[in-house]
């Protein structure tokens, strides 16, 4: 007796985005082809185009998946606390799709929730007050700072304190230690000390950024 089958699960937009962004968070978003999309799906490479179009039209779609992990902002707590809960949010799921770094504001076809993350941001920050010229420069401001971080984040060559203290070592060990005293200085009475997490800094910078907002918004 022939065993049954099982029915296999129906290729869609969805599916396909959703498993091109699991491989780019496994292998990188350059060694990311149809071909390997393809297998992943167990189809034909040939087959995927019934649902993207072709390369770009994937990464807008992947692009996009990653604004709708990250959802909108609301501003039922106030501007300042809805631009820090969105700068958190966006570096978290940035953490998590690493490849994304870079490909966030580079669509020129960007999908719904793109469209409807970015609406929100705006709506909140006019909504409290910031004139359509003040709002843009916030944007932007804003946007540097969560996306620099995420890139300086990205490339640290370290992760965890032991790590950390690893890394300090081997520098370390290639000069003097009187060299550069300031490097040491820093290293040693900061980086090195228990608790130490590069993370951390992310708060300290955006909170200056929220400071520095909030004495625009009450400029005369």
């Amino acid at each position: 007796m022939t065993a049954a089958r099982r029915p296999r699960t129906p290729l869609s937009r969805e599916r396909v985005l959703d498993t091109a962004v699991a491989l780019a968070d496994e292998m990188g978003i350059e060694a990311l082809s149809m071909r390997k999309l393809g297998e992943a799906l167990g189809v034909e490479a040939m087959s995927l185009y019934n649902h993207v179009a072709n390369k770009v039209d994937l990464l807008d779609g992947m692009i996009d998946a990653v604004f709708a992990e990250i959802g909108s902002p609301s501003a039922s707590a106030g501007w300042r606390a809805a631009m820090c809960e969105r700068a958190i949010g966006v570096r978290r799921v940035l953490r998590r799709h690493r490849w994304a770094i870079g490909l966030m504001e580079s669509r020129t076809s960007p999908g719904p929730a793109t469209l409807a993350h970015h609406d929100a941001v705006i709506g909140v920050l006019r909504g409290g007050g910031f004139t359509i010229a003040q709002t843009a420069h916030a944007f932007a401001l804003l946007d540097s700072y969560i996306y620099g971080f995420a890139l300086q984040e990205n490339g640290l060559p370290f992760e965890g304190a032991e790590e950390t203290a690893q890394v300090a070592r081997e520098i370390f060990a290639g000069f003097p230690a009187d060299a550069y005293p300031h490097v040491v200085e820093l290293t040693t009475q900061h980086v090195l000390q228990p608790g130490y997490d590069f993370g951390d800094e992310f708060q300290f910078g955006l909170e200056l950024i929220l400071d520095g907002l909030e004495r625009l918004l009450r400029r005369p």
